[in-house]
């Protein structure tokens, strides 16, 4: 929230320089972002409050005006301007009091014709002008660096000192706060203003909520009100004014809202949006007459507010020209003929107010705040005015923000304001009633604070604060809440004031009590409680292992967005026939994007999207995802099921790209790189090769014949292979090889407890040998291998499988399979006769097994 210091001090008295008003601020809860200054650069000497004395045509362009200004020197000075809103003036005898922004020769000013953004500043220089010398220049908001309006000179009040400094008479400092949740109260000028009093000890002084009604028929006779639903609609209140003339709105008002940070643009606009940046309280104006003419065209004598539901379906036109589609969860003010705003987020087309209103509606209501910020979210309607109601709204500031409107309009658009208010008031702003003790205070601050500071740091707050002996019989649960109070400890009890939504619990009182002591002051204490036990999270030591040992393989991380569609999913189905978009999936209820509309699946989904969109830029990559997917039908009914899983994609050439190009590899990666990286994460996580199968599972699904699925002791954690190629053509990759593997992480958690015992070194030397082994080419690996560890036993250390042959002289269906075996023991060497017997159990085991024979 931008806030203008020089309009925070109308109502609170502020001693301090804006820095140290700033960090107090920023202690206390307020966190000021940045202090912008306005006005700053303006040189004293050159930039001036002149004063328009003459207007004379230009002798030679008829767009041209010149102008002789008084700044306060002997005599004025004559340039020549283009401004449009001074055309009027050409050539009159007597002038109106036109008090202008002057700069003379030598000013830095904006370069109002650059294309560069932000715009540079240049020196203004003389310039002969259509033969008509030009020594100075009136300026528009754009070339004092105000706002980007540039279609007329800046016009100042009339009370502007001529010959002042116009850094001393327009320059401000405005404070960029960053409003949390829980501080909505300050999203208002007298909001701040509060505050500042509360920590400063300023005197706050608010305007009078005091309101010159002289109409002859009031309120009440023009206007109904009705709340169909007062769940959601807690208060409407309506003031009429009529004979209103639609017009600019005083430039003091106008320099406010900008530097505010809003648009102006009529009286009645800039009044609304003035109250609702001063009291925090959103107001809308209708214009009535279009809603009394809706009135008699069903009917009725005067229109009636009525305060309802949506229908389902229903259109309604906003007031940006929109046509929008309704549902029954979203609140509508309307009246006998049909709907005429969305409550608290826009008003409609037909009822805005225009250059030829003249009796206005004003309405100002409180509505409940999460419909309202669901509602501005399911029609991406973001306001200043619904960002205020989702965050709440006191109803009793109705209708004192209302009264505060209606006067500024009579007073800038020449109303005659209705007397009396129209007022529906079903739910009732409640009084919030809350206890609390020092001890209680100290318990969760952690210094020692009396209850006198207490109660005196409370009432700076406008709080009313009563020191009791017992909490009163209606005290509901949330006054006491948590609180800590020991037998026959003095007790306070604190009544908030109407403004203050956020006090609940005691925790709340001790916050402001924190915040008024200055947080910068509560020391640092060591915790009375006993800490609870530690304990470690092996999941989340696991996924950090598995990301260590994949970057240490040379892959990089993806962090992928989870949200996709059913028909992608569908595109990983195209073996089997199974129809991913029938699958039960999380649906969003408000996607942000289309194809972002379901939680996803499975991990490839996002996986092949992201390597889809990265080859555009690369023809290699080596990645890895480390995340969840999600199975509503394994849930608990309420919540669906989250599996944590790991993806792996390798595509590309095996080497990267290097400045030496006759050492770059052209082959590509394929699936027993992808293997091999699988292997290694295993063994690094501590599962054996004895603990590990891979079992062939060609065109499955996603895969084509290279696919394989990983077994971890007994139970399958996924697969890996290569992509069918009509899976790879449906996401839009490149005809590449796409190697991927989608494995569960559960299966492969570890307790912390369970040790990896370290196997002894050997002080003897190993004996090598290579064996190939002729087999079925049915015959896998894993079942040679299994043979083969078996007959050899502990004294077997390593087993390597280095060549697979097929072709002559072996016959037809029939592969040669070359291992390396190493032979060792820890307490002596082996002799000759024991590695020939250990190899004959081998070569037996081997036959016996999988039939295979010893080549050679």
């Amino acid at each position: 929230m931008l806030v203008p210091v020089s309009w925070l001090k109308e109502y609170v008295e502020i001693n301090l320089p804006t820095a140290a008003l700033a960090e107090r601020l920023t202690l206390a809860g307020l966190e000021v972002a940045a202090v912008q200054s306005i006005g700053d650069w303006w040189n004293p000497e050159t930039v001036v409050v002149g004063q328009v004395v003459a207007a004379l045509p230009h002798p030679n362009a008829d767009r041209l005006v010149l102008v002789d200004v008084d700044f306060g020197a002997a005599e004025p000075q004559r340039v020549v301007t283009g401004a449009p809103n001074l055309f009027a003036f050409r050539g009159a005898e007597a002038l109106p009091t036109l008090k202008v922004a002057f700069a003379r020769t030598g000013a830095l000013l904006v370069d109002a014709y650059s294309e560069e953004r932000p715009r540079p500043k240049k020196e203004l220089k003389p310039a002969k002008i259509r033969g008509v010398q030009s020594t100075g220049m009136v300026c528009s908001e754009r070339e004092l660096g105000l706002s980007e309006e540039h279609e007329g000179i800046l016009i100042l009040p009339e009370d502007a000192p001529v010959g002042a400094p116009l850094r001393d008479y327009l320059g401000d400092e405005v404070l960029e706060i960053e409003i949390t949740p829980d501080m909505a109260r300050c999203l208002s000028i007298i909001g701040i203003a509060r505050e500042v009093a509360a920590l400063t000890g300023g005197r706050l002084h608010l305007p009078a909520d005091t309101v010159e009604a002289t109409g002859a028929i009031p309120a009440g006779d023009s206007v109904a009100v009705h709340i169909d639903d007062p769940q959601l609609c807690f208060r409407y209140t309506g003031m009429m004014i009529h004979q209103v003339q639609v017009g600019p709105s005083p430039q003091w008002m106008q320099d406010r809202l900008r530097k505010a940070g809003m648009r102006p643009i009529n009286n009645v606009v800039d009044i609304t949006n003035y109250v609702m940046l001063e009291w925090g309280q959103p107001l809308h104006a209708f214009d009535y007459d279009v809603l009394k003419a809706r009135a008699r065209r069903v009917g009725d004598s005067k229109p009636t507010i009525i305060v309802r539901r949506a229908q389902p379906g229903e259109r309604f036109t906003t007031l940006d020209d929109v046509a929008r589609t309704l549902d029954d969860s979203m609140l509508m003010i309307a009246d006998s003929a049909g709907s005429i705003a969305l409550a608290g987020v826009m008003g409609g087309l037909e009822s805005e107010v225009s250059d030829q209103t003249k009796t206005i509606l004003l309405e100002s209501a409180t509505f409940e705040g999460i419909n309202n910020r669901r509602t501005g979210q399911a029609l991406r309607l973001f306001s200043e005015a619904s960002y205020r109601f989702a965050r709440g709204i006191p109803p009793t500031l109705n209708p004192i923000a209302a009264r505060r409107a209606a006067e500024l309009m009579r007073q800038y658009g020449g109303g005659v304001v209705a007397p009396g208010v129209v007022d529906a008031y079903p739910t009732r702003q409640p009084v919030r009633r809350v206890y609390i003790t020092a001890g209680d205070v100290q318990r969760l601050l952690g210094m020692p604070v009396t209850l006198d500071e207490i109660a005196q740091a409370l009432r700076r707050l406008d709080f009313e604060v009563n020191q009791v002996d017992e909490i009163a019989p209606d005290a509901g649960d949330d006054a006491t809440f948590g609180l800590y109070r020991k037998a026959g400890e003095p007790l306070l009890e604190c009544t908030a004031p109407w403004h203050r939504l956020d006090v609940a619990i005691p925790a709340d009182l001790t916050e402001e009590v924190a915040r008024m002591i200055g947080y910068e002051h509560v020391g640092m204490t060591l915790l009375v409680e006993t800490l609870p036990t530690q304990r470690r999270n092996e999941a989340f030591e696991t996924e950090e292992r598995l990301r260590d040992i994949l970057v240490n393989l040379g892959l990089q991380e993806n962090i992928n967005i989870p949200l996709t569609t059913p028909e992608q999913h569908a595109k990983l189905q195209r073996a089997d026939g199974q129809d991913g978009v029938a699958a039960p999936y999380v649906t969003l209820a408000n996607p942000l994007a289309p194809e972002r509309r379901v939680m996803r699946r499975s991990l490839l989904v996002s996986a092949l999207e992201s390597t889809a969109r990265n080859l555009r830029f690369t023809n290699r990559l080596a990645t890895y995802e480390v995340g969840r997917i999600y199975l509503p039908e394994a849930g608990n009914g309420l919540l669906p099921h989250e599996e944590s899983r790991l993806s792996i994609v390798l595509t590309g050439p095996r080497r990267p790209a290097t400045f030496y190009p006759d050492r770059d590899g052209a082959e590509e990666m394929d699936f027993f790189d992808l293997k091999g990286v699988v292997e290694t994460m295993l063994a690094r996580l501590g599962v054996g090769p004895t603990q590990v199968e891979y079992q062939a599972k060609p065109n499955t699904g996603t895969f084509g014949p290279r696919c394989a699925a990983v077994v971890v002791g007994s139970e399958a954690i996924g697969l890996m292979g290569e992509i069918h190629p009509q899976v790879r053509a449906a996401f839009g990759l490149p005809a590449v090889r796409v190697n991927v593997a989608e494995l569960k992480l559960q299966p492969l958690l570890k307790p912390h407890w369970r040790l990896e015992p370290m196997q002894p070194i050997s002080n003897y030397p190993p004996v090598v040998e290579d064996l190939a082994f002729e087999v079925d080419e049915a015959v896998t690996a894993a079942q040679l291998q299994a043979a083969i560890r078996g007959a050899g036993g502990p004294t077997l250390v390593d087993l390597t499988l280095f060549d697979i042959y097929r072709g002559d002289p072996l016959p037809a269906g029939h592969k040669s399979m070359a291992y390396q075996l190493t032979y060792q023991r820890t307490d002596r060497s082996l002799s000759d006769a024991e590695v020939t017997q250990l190899r004959q159990q081998i070569i037996q085991a081997a036959a016996a097994a999988t039939g295979a024979r010893l080549r050679g």
